[in-house]
């Protein structure tokens, strides 16, 4: 057994209100700088970047989960991983098949940008990743589980975009993998809240959109070994 630093929530230049300097081998030199071992790539609605960064992260000797921050018909924002090519292509599909074709103002929105590890630009998605996907947080959460990946409501202590803000409650069958507070928080305090998820594992992650913010909090994990699978057991074994 070993202990791993872990930040499960990092956008990349992609999402649009992401820095333009969170370029895949960005992220990777900022968190070998923070000593983390572990980290999770999450723009928003949007996988493409996490293939890259888990190849450089590779290079690195840094365990990269791959994955997105979903927003749901409610607007809730939820982060889900994937171990294998098939299932994250799939849930791209299914990303893409809801997601409102609303096209995106760089003006008031951002860029949404695909790069490569040298920083050349590849594309350019037209339609807003901000926007909430037409599927509830319970079908969302449907397919995550059918495509034996993770899900992670996020931020859950938000004002915005959070279970709390949204429903006012967490459902009680909603039964995810985890749960994730902001850097702003504590499990004490949620706890107090939130009784009822005191058995689930509760991560606290930076939500980086700038370098600088990459490793602000940190989560320590007790793991056999740094892998998907071990992960998501950890998790699922809850507390």
């Amino acid at each position: 057994m070993g202990n791993y630093k872990a930040d499960l929530h990092i956008h990349t230049v992609l999402s649009p209100c992401g820095s333009l300097d969170m370029s895949p081998s960005n992220i990777i030199e900022c968190a070998k700088k923070k000593h983390l071992n572990i980290i999770g790539i999450t723009d928003h609605n949007a996988t493409h970047h996490t293939g890259i960064i888990q190849r450089l992260g590779q290079k690195e000797g840094l365990f990269v989960l791959r994955g997105a921050e979903v927003c749901t018909k409610e607007e809730i924002h939820c982060l889900a991983f994937f171990e294998f090519d098939d299932e994250i292509n799939a849930f791209q599909k299914y990303i893409d098949e809801y997601l409102p074709h609303i096209p995106n103002d760089t003006d008031k929105l951002g860029y949404q940008v695909i790069v490569d590890e040298n920083e050349e630009i590849l594309d350019q998605l037209p339609y807003t990743l901000l926007s909430g996907i037409n599927q509830s947080i319970d079908k969302v959460k449907k397919k995550v589980i059918e495509l034996n990946g993770m899900f992670i409501p996020a931020h859950i202590d938000r004002s915005t975009f959070s279970i709390s803000s949204q429903l006012g409650f967490i459902p009680p069958g909603l039964a995810p993998t985890a749960y994730e507070i902001s850097k702003y928080s504590s499990r004490e305090k949620i706890l107090k809240i939130f009784p009822s998820i005191a058995n689930y594992v509760i991560t606290q992650d930076s939500d980086a959109h700038f370098p600088e913010d990459i490793g602000s909090v940190i989560n320590v994990f007790e793991l056999e070994e740094v892998s998907f699978k071990s992960i998501k057991a950890m998790f699922e074994k809850g507390f």
